[in-house]
């Protein structure tokens, strides 16, 4: 059964045929503007709330919640109708938040140092499956404005691409989310960086590079040995040229692995001549992956030298490590206790 966000405007049309035409529109926007559930659109009558209740139920299920010191970072795990499970992790800032949503349940990228690609893949998400992550955190960061969607958790984005480019067109058309709020996260899939560029909304675009030589991107990103750096680098700088919008390149630091000054080197090399900024995100832990992170003062010195060679690079704050909040580790924990447990 599909959930409510799944539904067109002529979908809930023909939902209610029987009913004044006026009642699509009031349901429209008790889900997309007040982000409430039929049972609570108190502007319909008491029947036609049941009905929709009943004929729209959530795609997502709460599995569980996890909340940091302070509530700076939540996240949920759902589960949807077929008993697949995703994450959405909501993270609080000063004067704003921001959704981290899935994709997809689980991810065929394999990428090692990863606890969705070490989970493999089960299915791909509707466009409903996505825009309700939004609508839910957006609920939950009230009073707080929810500004930004990015496109980083379970899953790769465009490895789904019609139905999440259908979710980012409802959360800009429907939510109102301008899209420079918006950003798409890739390993690297070139048809659908290529295709990105042709779309008329110019949403951000964030590649997790990790390494800047094709030997050592083939080993932790198995994606590269279908598209090195070089067909990579050129999808970028057609996006580059089509939208004009700074790009991000995601680097998640691993001890001795892409974290020493040769590898500084190779990465400015790579971005200066894009204008790209780099994101450095110290390594989660994570079971399957027997490496560590970089140290605190090794991500620091890395991004000192980046600096240096003239590469605009922040570090990424480590935000819900207590609370599991890596892409596909409360799965995991999930998933482990479920076993430990005989269930």
């Amino acid at each position: 059964m599909p959930g409510p966000y799944d539904l067109g405007r002529a979908d809930l049309a023909a939902l209610l045929h029987d009913e004044p035409a006026y009642r699509v529109e009031q349901v429209w926007r008790g889900l997309y503007e007040q982000g409430r559930r039929p049972a609570e659109m108190t502007n319909l009558p008491g029947p036609l709330r049941e009905r929709l209740e009943s004929a729209l139920p959530p795609a997502l299920r709460l599995v569980t919640e996890s909340v940091s010191e302070g509530r700076k970072t939540v996240k949920w795990l759902w589960a949807l109708s077929d008993g697949a499970q995703v994450e959405t992790v909501l993270m609080h800032y000063p004067e704003r938040a921001t959704v981290c949503v899935s994709s997809q349940a689980g991810c065929a990228m394999g990428c090692t140092f990863c606890a969705t690609g070490q989970a493999g893949f089960t299915r791909q998400l509707s466009a409903g499956e996505i825009v309700e992550q939004v609508v839910a955190a957006r609920r939950a960061a009230a009073p707080s404005r929810l500004s930004n969607v990015v496109f980083m958790g379970m899953g790769e984005p465009l490895a789904n691409y019609d139905r999440v480019w259908a979710a980012i067109v409802r959360l800009h058309d429907d939510l109102g989310l301008s899209a420079r709020h918006l950003t798409v996260s890739t390993v690297g899939v070139v048809p659908g960086i290529r295709r990105l560029a042709t779309e008329a909304l110019p949403v951000n675009l964030a590649v997790s590079l990790h390494a800047a030589n094709d030997r050592l991107r083939n080993s932790l990103v198995p994606l590269n040995r279908r598209y090195p750096l070089g067909l990579l680098l050129e999808a970028c700088r057609q996006y580059l040229t089509a939208k004009g919008r700074r790009l991000s390149f995601e680097w998640a630091l691993i001890a001795g692995v892409n974290d020493r000054p040769a590898d500084a080197e190779e990465l400015a090399d790579l971005v200066r001549p894009l204008g790209a900024h780099v994101n450095l995100i110290p390594l989660n832990p994570t079971p399957g992956y027997p490496v560590r992170g970089t140290s605190a003062g090794g991500v620091r010195h890395f991004r000192d030298q980046l600096t240096a060679l003239g590469v605009n690079a922040t570090v990424r704050r480590n935000r819900g490590t207590d609370i599991d909040a890596a892409c596909g580790q409360l799965a995991a924990r999930a998933g482990a206790l479920a076993i430990a447990s005989g269930r």
